[in-house]
């Protein structure tokens, strides 16, 4: 990849391992574990949630497998649309680096006025523009300062999340088992619920149209490889947060299922599922309350809006990245490449704040039809990205041995080649698919795809005779 010819100075390597593993863990856990796992045991079945989000771990494990080789091998800003840019074409690195950034910038909005509704139900008489203000100027700050400063706002913003599921977990796994009592059981409930409907009530094929929402709740995890470029020692860094990451998130995730399911019945797990029961249709809330703990909803509401602002910041820092790289590529205008002299790219995280403004009418112009829409977009544009990373590294293996290199040469290698990438592009196409069998999201998956071709379109235009 190039990088800027001008006289700026380039992004810094300030970021370690613990803000690596924070930064994946802050962008995966949100909304979608918090208020959308009701929905996937509802769908699925108790055990079927269980099977779809050890499948999605396994689907993302397999991804980050194949970008740790990518990004140890060229620990590089932007580097999906590097990787795929050298290893599968210019014209689909230019498209992927616009679907990711598309899909961060789609979901800020949302974050912002999700987390400003959340706030209005403990002050009604404010208004919800007000606390999007704070809220966007806040993740603003946090991105303008400094990369260390932006990783360890979002390193303490992710603990409180991680520290709320891991309580939630252990003091679930104390009710199982009867050593913390739990309302409407004499003695240990055990794993009664999870098992008395079978492992799939509802058949198969709820657990792959649930792999859309589970995939969602991975989202995040490959900010890895977009922090490469600005992390110390990636050849140990990265690996080290790639594994501790995807593992660690399946075990929360998982092990949050097991607890909602066990605790509570099948249909009270998924009780007012699409949020439309408010904060209280969150499993979380209503497992808390059962356990009698004082001021449950409150609580998980502050952790609920901490998920959204530290989502958004990830979010923000991903996307101007990636513009960052498209215009030390000269894609875009060497602007978007200025780097402050704490060595931020500041008009890239201008200019993508300013792109997440549509989710920001979702207050105006039916917030679920919107919200709906734009997370699918958002889950679409990643299955995207995810796909170019399996592909990227396939190709790049095979290029590697026909130049003559060895395998003992790559600091870090994909196991299993060339399974796991061949797999996790399987797996990721047929998720990518799954939204077009949702009629609410059809008008987000054209719009995907009229964005790609757009992408396409506007690179052969402008850019392929200047790359040749």
């Amino acid at each position: 990849m190039q990088t800027p010819t001008h006289s700026n100075p380039q992004l810094k390597r300030a970021m370690t391992s613990r803000h690596l593993i924070m930064l994946s863990l802050g962008g995966a856990i949100g909304t979608g574990l918090f208020m959308g796992s009701g929905q996937v045991i509802s769908q699925a079945g108790p055990l079927g949630a269980v099977l779809a989000y050890i499948i999605g771990g396994l689907i993302a494990y397999m991804v980050m497998l194949c970008l740790g080789e990518l990004a140890v091998h060229l620990p590089v800003s932007g580097s999906f649309g590097a990787f795929a840019a050298q290893y599968i074409g210019p014209g689909t690195g230019y498209m992927v680096a616009w679907m990711y950034w598309l899909g961060w910038s789609a979901t800020l909005g949302t974050e912002f006025t999700a987390a400003a509704i959340l706030v209005q139900e403990w002050f009604p008489q404010t208004s919800i523009w007000l606390w999007t203000l704070i809220f966007a100027s806040g993740v603003l700050i946090s991105n303008l300062s400094s990369t260390r400063a932006f990783a360890e706002s979002e390193f303490w913003l992710s603990f409180i999340k991680v520290a709320t599921v891991l309580l939630f977990i252990l003091l679930g796994f104390s009710c199982i088992f009867g050593i913390v009592p739990f309302q409407g059981y004499a003695s240990a409930p055990m794993f009664h619920h999870l098992t008395e409907y079978g492992w799939l009530p509802n058949g198969l094929i709820p657990l792959f149209t649930t792999l859309l929402i589970v995939n969602f709740a991975f989202n995040g995890t490959e900010m890895i490889g977009i922090a490469a470029g600005e992390t110390e020692h990636p050849e140990k860094n990265i690996p080290k947060a790639i594994h501790a990451a995807v593992w660690r998130l399946i075990i929360f995730f998982v092990g949050t299922i097991i607890v909602i399911s066990s605790l509570l019945s099948y249909s009270d797990a998924g009780l007012n599922v699409g949020g439309h029961g408010g904060l209280s249709s969150s499993p979380f809330v209503s497992v808390f309350n059962l356990m009698g703990i004082p001021y449950a909803e409150d609580m998980i509401r502050f952790v609920i809006i901490t998920a959204l602002l530290s989502t958004a910041n990830s979010g923000l820092y991903a996307a101007s990245r990636m513009m960052w790289a498209l215009s030390a590529k000269k894609q875009l205008p060497r602007v978007f490449s200025k780097l402050s002299q704490s060595g931020v790219p500041y008009v890239a995280v201008l200019v993508t704040m300013i792109g997440g403004l549509p989710g920001l009418l979702s207050e105006q112009f039916g917030a679920d039809v919107i919200f709906k829409n734009l997370m699918g977009v958002a889950a679409f544009t990643m299955v995207i990205v995810w796909m170019s990373i399996c592909w990227s590294q396939f190709n790049f293996r095979r290029q590697w041995l026909k130049q003559g290199h060895t395998l003992a040469e790559l600091k870090f290698r994909t196991p299993l080649y060339p399974l796991v990438p061949i797999l996790g592009f399987v797996c990721c196409s047929a998720t990518g698919l799954s939204m077009a069998a949702d009629p609410e999201m059809w008008s987000g998956f054209i719009g995907c795809l009229l964005f790609m071709a757009g992408c396409y379109a506007a690179y052969y235009a402008f850019y392929h005779k200047k790359d040749h």
